[in-house]
């Protein structure tokens, strides 16, 4: 595509962006700042502009039976607390007025279903004080589709008065912000149970298991972003039990119109190649002059495709990059070094970065942290796999390449790999250490001023040179990251598995500034608004602010 035709088209979807932004179902309060979905923006660098933030706190007593959040004069820096559920792990989403939280029922804020019912929730608290607001209830599948007690595991995207998520049962769901607290019931769904006050107002669902034949794993977990018009997310098509793919046909990547809920496009790409899930969440940017919607596959390969709205069309896929070594092999256990990708993919200064990783029951592992020019086109992956007369080798899904056939693996021409970082040889003995290696993760890098900074499931936490690659620094947790860290106000924090939230400056020299207990485990990114932190535990959301001196 010629350069001004790219650029004109940029044009035109990027005024779509804001000619989106005021119709009507974007109209509603808008607060000084928002953090209006997972990583802050479709760029998904978690990255706040927020100061004044303290660097330690004290969330003071809980009840240990109860989980009730008792206070006490130990307190320091904690402005409210609201309880969420016994699992949760998606990030706090703050937007006019209101905080979001998904987590499962075991707080019962809703009479007619008491915490001892499972249920996928949404909650919402005012934002002022955390007062609990109204609660979007999903009723779980069962079996191993949707694992029980697990709840909604995803963040939702909020525009305006209109909010989305993926809930456990596959389901996309559009909500009313305001819920039933406006006395309205918003449509084309009326078909609520309840229009008590502290119930959700649904606009629409679009069913991605009845609609499209996928099959979850496990559980339905995306967050989704938009494009435009376009609600991008993903379908969590996966293996069953038995590590079958029962619908290796159904879509992966889906883009929905996110006014009605109706599919504009959607894409199987991975297919017979799933590994195991497909939890990762989408970025979207104007990249080179073309709009692109970035999609993680269960596969391992990561996938750009142009992110025009164009229903009932084909989407156009720009380019897609293998994230494994071609010589990894796949193994259902511990073994393998073959990983897929939950993490989502982040843009920052013209370049994606995107880490690898599984479910944390396989293990910490070896992974793959790339760095990508998103500009070139075709398969842009580092490696190529050929047969003996020099032809490229379609992808396979437990292994890449078959050296008794006499294949082999040769560097790309057309690769975008910028860098590539499995770990530091600090040491210089030719081998990756436990502290020098990057593990698997599940988390995203958060990236300011050139500095990269991602925690893996190890519980290492890697401060790289996002321009290089370059290894500035790693310290060991001491207990597994899920969640992806926080940049800001100079500062990083990243929560981990044994409920401490690190507090560290954003340096290339290691400084860790404070650890901070939240009593309970930390699954999730926190984040900043108007100088207030937002972290959620498994069972507890905060807001955390400095106290105002007298």
């Amino acid at each position: 595509m010629p350069a001004t035709c790219r650029i004109a088209l940029a044009a035109v979807f990027l005024f779509s962006l804001v000619a989106g932004s005021l119709s009507p179902a974007a109209t509603g309060p808008v607060l000084a700042a928002d953090w209006p979905q997972w990583g802050g923006s479709p760029s998904r660098n978690n990255v706040s502009e927020a100061r004044g933030l303290p660097a330690e706190w004290n969330v003071g007593k809980f009840d240990r039976k109860t989980r009730d959040w008792l206070g006490g004069p130990t307190v320091k820096n904690v402005r409210w607390v609201a309880r969420l559920g016994t699992e949760s792990y998606g990030s706090p989403v703050v937007a006019g007025g209101k905080v979001f939280c998904a987590t499962n029922n075991g707080s019962g804020y809703l009479a007619r279903y008491p915490s001892d019912v499972d249920l996928g929730c949404l909650l919402a608290f005012r934002r002022e004080d955390g007062k609990f607001l109204w609660q979007y209830s999903s009723e779980k599948l069962g079996g191993d589709l949707d694992y029980a007690g697990q709840g909604i595991c995803a963040t939702p995207l909020v525009e305006g008065n209109r909010l989305w998520i993926v809930t456990n049962r596959g389901q996309v769901a559009c909500l009313d912000t305001e819920g039933f607290l406006d006395g309205r019931n918003d449509g084309p769904f009326r078909a609520e149970p309840s229009t008590a006050a502290d119930e959700a107002d649904v606009v629409w669902t679009f069913d991605m298991m009845r609609r499209l034949g996928t099959v979850q794993r496990y559980m339905a977990s995306c967050c989704p972003t938009a494009a435009g018009d376009l609600l991008l997310t993903g379908t969590s098509n996966g293996v069953d039990l038995k590590d079958r793919i029962p619908a290796p046909d159904a879509p992966s990547f889906l883009a929905l119109d996110k006014i009605t809920g109706e599919p504009a496009w959607s894409d199987s790409s991975p297919g017979r190649n799933i590994l195991d899930g497909q939890w990762s969440s989408p970025s979207f940017a104007v990249l080179g002059g073309v709009p692109q919607a970035i999609f993680a596959g269960g596969d391992g390969w990561l996938y750009s495709f142009q992110a025009d709205k164009a229903p009932g069309a084909k989407p156009v896929l720009l380019w897609k990059f293998d994230c494994n070594p071609k010589a990894s092999v796949w193994k259902d256990s511990m073994r393998g070094d073959r990983n897929m990708i939950i993490a989502t993919p982040v843009v920052y200064e013209g370049r994606v970065y995107v880490a690898t990783g599984r479910d944390p029951e396989a293990g910490e592992g070896q992974a793959d942290l790339w760095c990508i020019d998103p500009t070139r086109r075709g398969d842009v992956s580092a490696e190529l796999v050929v047969d003996r007369q020099g032809n490229p080798v379609p992808p396979r899904r437990l292994a890449a390449v078959d050296p008794q056939a006499g294949e082999q693996v040769r560097p790309n021409p057309n690769s975008a790999a910028a860098w590539h970082y499995r770990g530091h040889d600090a040491d210089g003995d030719g081998k990756l250490r436990f502290e020098e290696t990057m593990h698997r993760t599940m988390g995203m890098p958060a990236i300011k001023d050139g500095l990269l900074v991602l925690g893996d499931q190890a519980g290492l936490v890697h401060c790289l040179d996002a321009r290089t690659g370059k290894v500035h620094w790693t310290y060991d947790m001491m207990a597994a990251v899920w969640g992806s860290p926080l940049v800001a106000d100079g500062k990083i924090y990243l929560g981990d598995e044994d409920g401490d939230m690190a507090v560290f400056e954003l340096s290339p020299k290691l400084n860790l500034l404070a650890e901070n207990a939240m009593e309970d485990s930390v699954y999730s990114a926190p984040v900043a608004v108007d100088g207030v932190l937002y972290i959620s535990t498994r069972s507890h959301l905060f807001a955390i602010a400095a106290e105002k001196q007298p």
